[in-house]
């Protein structure tokens, strides 16, 4: 089925693909064989009919996956399995996902045992978002604290100048885009179920708009119409392969976030930082050969250096079909319409299995399949279930006053 965003008979049939795809074919994929009886928690590393490949759990996917099976529940509708999806993988957290000095491990054993400790702190962003989303779901005070002190925790290390070891040697200091977008995408959802709390001495908006200040400030390159991924601590480029690097997918994701802030404020600043992201990052992105999100491009259009650069990856386009719909609704410009036509009509033609459900995660430069693989560490039930969530009731709800800024 092909997007056509500009008629309204089309966007009722792309709002009921969005939840039928979600609803019958991913998230019972999931369940079926991703969810671990025996020990809790969830398994994400899938061969294309679901039989687990590995064992190795991503901690990580503990927090997505209750996230996302708890949103289900506060948002779709009141299953009781999906509330005992979210309470395993939570609870497995609980039990094992915890070094003795708390901060979180990457990697654990089936049963729970550490296997790899990172440096940086993304899985106690994600616990947060999980035990926030549980919280609301399940009326839970014990999660609600979680949460914030998950939170606190990710904010700590991502932000306190000396706390997290440095990645490199001093020679070329640098500072990510990362830790701030992901700041800025919990900080939403701890709001959405807990209110607008305070952590670490300020409150979630407060968090949104230091974060949103910081990468507009220091990371938007108006003169090179790009959004980098890596800067210099005072925000200049450093003209070498690291701060060349774009990454499109996940400055669309960015610019989604900045879009569904502006949505709920009813800011069109916002609005507009967020669309400027989407034009500038899909020009960067998009392959006019083949079609499809490039994963890395060159900020000079000089050779990338990662020999996976042309590959297409599932969450780029995920983070681009979100991206481009949400910038339609608030500006209803139609480019953006046109845009979300090509993502999507490239996506549901190419990652689908239609024999075992589910995205392959992995195509080639021309669309074909890399690796038959339907889960990973990385890939599992986030980026693609909350595509398909967001926007059916994105378009849904298309036309309110809640989706209107323009």
């Amino acid at each position: 089925m092909t997007s056509d965003l500009t008629d309204p008979s089309s966007r009722a049939r792309l709002a009921a693909l969005y939840r039928a795809t979600l609803l019958e074919n991913v998230i019972p994929f999931w369940l079926d064989h991703g969810l671990d009886s025996e020990h809790g928690g969830i398994l994400t590393a899938l061969d294309r009919d679901g039989t687990v490949i590995d064992t190795d759990k991503s901690v990580w996917f503990q927090g997505r996956a209750g996230w996302m099976f708890a949103t289900l529940f506060n948002t779709i509708e009141t299953r009781a399995e999906w509330l005992a999806a979210s309470r395993s993988c939570l609870d497995f957290s609980r039990r094992h996902c915890f070094a003795p000095d708390g901060k979180m491990y990457f990697t654990v054993t089936r049963e729970g045992r550490p296997l790899r400790m990172r440096r940086y702190v993304f899985s106690e962003s994600f616990a947060a978002i999980g035990c926030a989303a549980f919280a609301k779901a399940a009326n839970d005070a014990r999660a609600a604290d979680e949460a914030v002190k998950a939170f606190a925790a990710y904010l700590h290390h991502s932000f306190t100048p000396g706390i997290m070891p440095p990645k490199s040697e001093p020679t070329r200091p640098a500072k990510a885009i990362g830790p701030l977008m992901i700041a800025i995408g919990a900080a939403q959802e701890l709001r959405a179920n807990l209110g607008d709390v305070e952590i670490s001495g300020r409150t979630c908006t407060e968090w949104i708009d230091s974060s949103i200040a910081e990468i507009e400030r220091d990371f938007l390159k108006p003169e090179h119409q790009a959004l980098l991924e890596v800067v210099a601590p005072d925000g200049a480029l450093l003209d070498h392969y690291d701060g060349r690097m774009l990454n499109p997918g996940h400055a669309l994701e960015c610019a989604w976030f900045v879009l569904h802030e502006g949505a709920l404020r009813q800011d069109r600043r916002l609005v507009q930082l967020g669309a400027t992201i989407v034009d500038w990052m899909w020009a960067r992105g998009w392959d006019p050969e083949h079609g499809g999100l490039l994963y890395f491009t060159d900020l000079r259009r000089l050779p990338v250096q990662e020999y996976w650069h042309d590959m297409k990856f599932w969450w780029p386009h995920a983070e681009a079909i979100i991206a481009t719909l949400l910038a339609w609704e608030l500006t209803r410009e139609p480019r953006f319409a046109q845009r979300h036509r090509l993502v999507h009509d490239w996506s549901f033609a190419r990652f689908p299995d239609l024999e075992y459900g589910e995205w392959y995660g992995y195509l080639h430069r021309d669309g074909s399949v890399s690796s038959r693989a339907k889960g990973t560490l990385w890939k599992g039930p986030f980026h693609l279930p909350r595509m398909l969530w967001y926007c059916s009731r994105l378009l849904e709800q298309s036309g309110t006053a809640a989706t209107q800024c323009s």
